[in-house]
């Protein structure tokens, strides 16, 4: 007899036994997909063993083998093994996330006669970790594609963004006169564009987040371009994150890793202190700007009670860069006109009934809009709660500075910077409003950029603000040569003091002495257990016995830290509420969670885990 061992995509351990029927005992293969009953519903699940033994007594069979040849080889397979364990998900979820949309709906495809020469064990060679800092990486990156290249090898690039990774692939298959793939989730024939580039021997292939997991053969080299950028953390599960991907796929295979950056993440440098990771400087080949810091808290009385958004300072560098005919950016990280509506008589403000948070005015459209899903509705011309007639609106974003800017300079031509405006010559206007999507746009450039509000981004509760803010400057300094103006109460803060001095070393130690006091990432690993369901009281209650019991159970190793509601509380119609908690080993805090998680059904609550969340 032969059994199959199985994994599903669903948040369930497995694997699980099927016996394999005798006209199918030639057709099987590890790797491969097969049909299965499982719960009585008929699911595409993946083979990732086979075997002559089953302690299952009433044992269900394989209906049907849908892959005659393995889709998956031993390297993804290991690689799903390596992120089922470390950001606790099951086999079968690891598996599908590096799958096309029809393969996991088991959608049959032509694979050839044969096992690809790509199905074969892990190789032994070690894998190399490096970084390389400065902002003209590519360079660097060509010259290491095209040794990989000749020596017949497959290289993986990712990029933040899909109009990056479409202007590398045209550069790179420029530079090296050859095909150069482009992938990326939801992209206009993804399954086909999956087929050739499994199908190839050896190929070069870019994209974004996703890509990592590209059926590659003969890989020798991953490269991630601007590995600090938070949208390389996978939203849903299994929430992983590229740059760890990377390195584990690139220890799996045997591949060369290249994690590049104007700025390291905290958990690069950590490891590069730790001498596991070589750091490679290059020189700028573009002008540093002259930054500037107005202490928002020594201001004139007389400045400070007239309310400005615009310090003097700021206000005076901006009509002397427009009577030189020059551009200028002005950066406010909000969206919308005003952050808050609310009742001037009853105070009641104006909040998403699906996500609870306050709606945001937009003046050109004359709606309050949620950020977070879809709703929008009309201003209403009375207060819902009192009937009184007066709506109140605080808070700054994009729309009222704007709208600011066309009072103080009415001489002056102002539009709001947009995603179309990405690659436009900037003729049609002198001031350009935007929030930190600017930082995007590296191919243009202006006379001056002012910055509002980064206090909003550097006090948020959240042990990485300081970093993202940090790294939002740094990223604005690649579209100025000349002067960058920072409005802040916090002048002496060690991120603007690093920025002045364009030392981004100052920046990193510093704040690797203050995780380190708070035993934060990357000393430590940080996890988030998120609860969330239709019923408060059901996902509170829930929360609270599951944070009990894991308190009672937990090791040295694993820290409960706290139960709040999520952030935001509600969202899409859902209450959240999250454990925190901190561990040594992303392992073993998955192992145990795995342990404690595996006996408990909870009827209507949804059950997530985020390990390293951003």
């Amino acid at each position: 007899m032969l059994y199959a061992n199985v994994v599903l995509g669903l948040p369930i351990e497995g694997p699980f036994d099927y016996l394999v029927p005798a006209d199918l005992e030639r057709k099987i293969s590890v790797g491969a997909r097969v049909w299965v009953d499982f719960s009585h519903q008929k699911t595409v699940a993946y083979v990732v063993n086979l075997s002559h033994k089953t302690k299952i007594k009433r044992i269900k069979e394989v209906l049907a083998v849908i892959d005659p040849v393995p889709l998956l080889d031993a390297q993804l397979l290991g690689l799903a093994v390596r992120l089922a364990d470390y950001y606790c998900c099951s086999r079968g979820q690891a598996i599908e996330s590096a799958l096309p949309d029809e393969l996991r709906k088991g959608k049959a495809v032509t694979l050839g006669a044969t096992p690809p020469p790509f199905f074969s064990e892990a190789k032994k060679t070690q894998s190399s970790l490096r970084f390389i800092q400065g902002n003209n990486r590519i360079a660097a990156y060509l010259k290491e594609i095209r040794q990989v290249w000749s020596a017949g090898q497959s290289v993986i690039v990712l990029f933040s963004d899909i109009p990056e990774a479409e202007r590398a692939r045209e550069l790179f298959s420029k530079h090296l006169g050859t095909e150069v793939f482009l992938s990326f989730r939801k992209q206009p024939k993804e399954l086909e564009i999956w087929e050739r580039i499994r199908a190839s021997g050896a190929c070069i292939v870019v994209g974004t987040r996703s890509n990592i997991f590209s059926p590659v053969n003969n890989l020798g080299l991953i490269i991630v371009d601007q590995e600090e950028d938070q949208v390389y953390k996978q939203e849903q599960v299994p929430h992983y994150h590229a740059r760890e991907a990377a390195c584990m796929r690139g220890e799996v295979s045997g591949a060369k890793v290249i994690l590049g950056s104007q700025t390291p993440s905290l958990e690069s440098f950590y490891l590069a202190e730790k001498n596991k990771l070589s750091f490679e400087i290059m020189p700028s080949a573009s002008v540093y700007p002259e930054i500037k810091i107005i202490d928002l808290a020594r201001l004139a009385y007389a400045e400070r009670k007239s309310k400005s958004i615009f310090s003097k300072f700021l206000a005076d560098a901006i009509y002397s860069v427009l009577t030189q005919k020059g551009k200028v950016l002005l950066l406010v990280n909000r969206k919308g006109f005003a952050t808050a509506a609310a009742c001037h008589n009853c105070g009641k403000t104006l909040k998403c009934p699906r996500c609870n948070i306050n709606l945001v005015f937009h003046f050109e459209e004359d709606t309050l809009k949620c950020h977070h899903c879809n709703f929008k509705m009309e201003v209403p011309e009375i207060c819902p709660s009192c009937n009184a007639g007066y709506i109140k609106y605080s808070g700054t974003g994009t729309e009222k500075v704007e709208s600011e800017v066309a009072k103080v300079f009415p001489q002056a031509r102002v539009k709001l910077l947009g995603e179309e405006d990405r690659n436009a010559p900037l003729l049609d206007a002198d001031i350009f409003v935007a929030t930190s999507a600017a930082i995007k746009y590296q191919e243009l450039n202006f006379d001056l950029i002012g910055v509002m509000l980064i206090d909003n981004a550097l006090n948020r509760v959240d042990f990485r603000a300081a970093e993202k803010t940090f790294m939002l400057l740094r990223g604005l300094t690649g579209l100025t040569t000349k002067k960058i103006i920072i409005q802040s109460a916090n002048a002496n803060h060690h991120c603007f003091r690093a920025l002045i001095k364009n030392d981004v070393m100052l920046f990193l130690r510093e704040e690797l002495k203050i995780r380190k006091q708070l035993n934060f990432a990357p000393f430590k690993h940080m996890i988030l257990l998120k609860l969330r369901g239709p019923s408060l009281e059901k996902v509170k209650k829930v929360g609270t016995d599951l944070f009990d019991k894991l308190n009672r159970s937990k090791t040295s190793s694993i820290k409960m830290l706290a139960f709040n509601p999520g952030q935001p509380a509600k969202l899409r119609g859902n209450f959240y509420y999250q454990i925190l908690m901190r561990a040594t080993s992303a392992e073993k805090a998955t192992h145990f969670l795995k342990l404690h998680l595996k006996s408990e059904h909870y009827s209507g609550i949804i059950v997530t885990v985020d390990v390293d969340p951003v």
